[in-house]
Parts: structure tokens; sequence; C-alpha cells
């Protein structure tokens, strides 16, 4: 498996950050990604996205502020498909790896209709049981960030060529969304795949978390944050490469999902990474 790892300094000291975008896992895994270090804010905003993530915490816990109340976050857990931002205080230094997973495939991986994980944050082992900890401690016990990774990279594999079935149609519909980057009439996709309007919706609620619309709009909304992320783009180029009518648009769309604009988001962008995260203003 090939890792690219990349080594950074933070006022506190260096932190190093490594990721891997894996062929034999395309259209299961987006990224695969791992950080340790001194963190670089104490509070950090996640952008809302179109994948769920699945983190393995090794080090310190986290504090998810949640709308009913803070809620720690220790070993591991899984975020489903977000429509909002969300914001967690983090610890002094993080050792923490995560897997960047297409909704549609992720019940594969995770044995459960991933639009009940949907706007939620659930422990690995109310998901997986038993094998959430197992997981965690093979990742303790490799010895290097890139073996971290080859873990969980054998464990999505080995997870999702054991899955008794998956919904295929749904899968074809996201990935045909990603693909073309939001740009799709959801009639296509009703025509393509054969399904009526009702069951469409349905078949995205339950293997997704979100309407194919809304999916659709997060997935444009990834293209801007990651092309924000990148730098050296003007935002009104920014704005149509990303199939927004104007400027405007996209600013408007932007602060609606992540409750930044996009120039708030340059200044408080994570040095490292996708796009999806930035330090919040408390922190």
């Amino acid at each position: 498996m090939a890792v690219r790892v990349t080594t950074h300094a933070a006022p506190t000291g260096g932190f190093r950050f490594c990721e891997a975008r894996l062929p034999h896992l395309a259209g299961v895994a987006d990224v695969l990604w791992h950080f340790a270090g001194p963190t670089t804010a104490a509070r950090k905003r996640i952008l809302p996205s179109a994948t769920l993530e699945l983190l393995v915490n090794l080090g310190d816990p986290y504090v998810a502020h949640e709308r009913d109340g803070d809620r720690t976050l220790r070993c591991a857990w899984v975020a489903g498909v977000h429509t909002t931002a969300a914001v967690c205080s983090q610890p002094a230094r993080q050792d923490v790896l995560g897997v960047r997973l297409r909704p549609a495939a992720a019940a594969a991986v995770l044995g459960v209709p991933v639009g009940t994980l949907a706007e939620r944050t659930v422990a690995l082992d109310d998901v997986l049981g038993r094998e959430a900890g197992a997981l965690a401690e093979r990742c303790h016990a490799a010895r290097s960030m890139e073996a971290r990774l080859r873990v969980v990279a054998d464990w999505v594999q080995d997870r999702v060529r054991k899955a008794h079935s998956v919904a295929r149609p749904i899968v074809w519909a996201t990935a045909e969304i990603v693909r073309r980057g939001g740009a799709v009439p959801i009639a296509e996709l009703r025509e393509e795949t054969g399904f009526s309007k009702a069951r469409l919706v349905g078949g995205f609620r339950e293997h997704v978390g979100v309407s194919p619309k809304v999916y659709a709009r997060l997935v444009r909304f990834r293209r801007v944050s990651e092309l924000l992320q990148r730098g050296g783009m003007p935002l009104a180029e920014v704005a149509l490469a990303a199939g927004y009518y104007d400027q405007p648009h996209m600013t408007s769309d932007f602060h609606a999902l992540s409750g930044l604009t996009p120039t708030a988001f340059l200044a408080a962008r994570h040095p490292v990474g996708d796009g999806s995260t930035a330090r919040d203003a408390v922190g």
C-alpha cells in the first residue's frame, strides 16, 4: 500500500500527517489518514460531508459539543452523513486515524443501514460490538502510522468481502453523483436505476441518510472545501469549478452548510488534509 507521509512544523512542535488513497478500495473508502502530534486548535469545526467518518483514537479523549450536551469520545466512533458542521474539543496531543467511507458502501463495512447514523456520532462498539475494540487493539500494536493504515485498510477490505449484500443501485447512483461533482439531474438517476421517485428517495434515506438532492449538494460543497484547502484559486473560479452559478451563490451555500464563509474558512482551515476541518471560532 502506497502511503504518502508529510511532516509539518507547528508552534507547539512538529506533527505528522499521512494519508492513503487506495485503488482497491475505490468506491468504498475515499481516503485513510493518520494525524499524530500537538494539536493546532483547541476546538475543531468538522464540515458537512458526503461520507461517513470512522475514527480510531489512540490518544486522549475528545469532547463532542452537541445540541443535547457534551459527550466524551474515547476509543473509536463513527460519524454518519451530516448536513451541518459539528464541533469538538481536542486533546493537547492527538494520535488518531480515520477512514472516510462512501455511504452506500459503508453498510457492508459497518453491518447496519447507514441511514440510521445520519446526523449522529456513535461509539463504534455500539455498532460493531467487540470487533471495535479488537480493531483498536490491532492499531495500537502496529509500529508505524503506515502500518496502522494497512491494518485499517485490510479490515475494511475484509468486511466488504464478507458482506452478504450491497444496495447496488444506490451505490451506483451515489458514485455517479460523486463522479459528476453533484451536477446530475435526479430524474436521470431514476431512469438509470428504474426506481420511482419515492423508491429512489427512500433508498437514499436508508443507505445514505439524506435524499439524493441533498447528497448532490453535499458533494458539491465538498468540492469547494477541497479547492479552498489547496489554495491559489480566486473564489469566483472556485465557484465555477464546483458548478455554482456564481460566487455569491457558492458563498451563500457554503455558509448555510458550514457556518463559515469561504474567506473565513481559508483563515481557519487545518494546515493539512482535504478541507474537511477548520479551527472553530472559540478555539
